[in-house]
């Protein structure tokens, strides 16, 4: 099975934010899991995809106590 990688500029498109966005959820800890290879920031797709699927919510409400909860 082949793992996909998204750099950081491939995300923030994906995503529509800025790659200085990127960077600070980093520093916070927040957002997908990534790698950092020899200075090189890369997210695998499946992380990707299950940090999407964590943030899904159904109403406002669920999101807001889900926020909560963390």
């Amino acid at each position: 099975m082949e793992i996909i990688h998204f750099n950081q500029r491939s995300l923030a498109k994906r995503w529509d934010v800025s790659e200085a966005t990127l960077e600070r959820w980093r520093s916070e800890g927040i957002g997908p899991m990534f790698l950092k290879l020899q200075g090189r920031v890369l997210y695998r797709l499946v992380d990707i995809e299950a940090y999407e699927e964590s943030c899904l919510s159904t109403s406002t409400r669920s999101a807001v106590a889900a926020n909560v909860a963390a």
